[in-house]
């Protein structure tokens, strides 16, 4: 979530709100066959106070992609299962990167905060040292001599 609170009553692709019956007819599958998904993990609906089944829009649309990969690849149960288990890991970590890039933004944009600040508190009668590269060069001082 991101945060803000949301209106109860506010339908996302996330509520659950297909009986059984209507997620089989909207996937196109049997409902024992969804049944079967659900027992084998593939796609878990949420669960009402007295247990009946719950199908979301995303859940209607993670079937149809359950049955494309198994009609139309010809991908076994378990490889779907082991598909599907390796797309969430693979969302779960681009959202930590994009929350690390925040972090990392955010932390850049401080510091460079900070020098400005470090700088504008510099004194402006002083001159910056500036590193004179050394040479082999040998420098012999002798004073004037007063002219008589």
């Amino acid at each position: 979530m991101d945060g803000r609170r949301r209106n109860p009553y506010e339908l996302t692709d996330e509520t659950p709100v297909y009986v059984i019956s209507i997620a089989a007819q909207l996937s196109g599958l049997h409902p024992q066959t969804l049944r079967q998904y659900d027992r084998l993990g593939l796609v878990s609906p949420d669960r009402t106070a007295g247990r009946g089944r719950r199908y979301s829009a995303r859940d209607i649309e993670l079937l149809r992609t359950v049955q494309q990969l198994s009609q139309d690849e010809g991908i076994n149960l378990a490889g779907i299962k082991r598909i599907i288990e390796l797309e969430n890991q693979v969302a779960a970590l681009q959202q930590r990167v994009a929350e690390l890039s925040a972090a990392v933004d955010g932390a850049a944009a401080a510091m460079q905060q900070r020098e400005a600040q470090v700088h504008a508190s510099y004194r402006r009668d002083l001159v910056p040292y500036q590193d004179v590269q050394q040479t082999g060069a040998l420098v012999v001082w002798r004073p004037k001599r007063p002219k008589d």
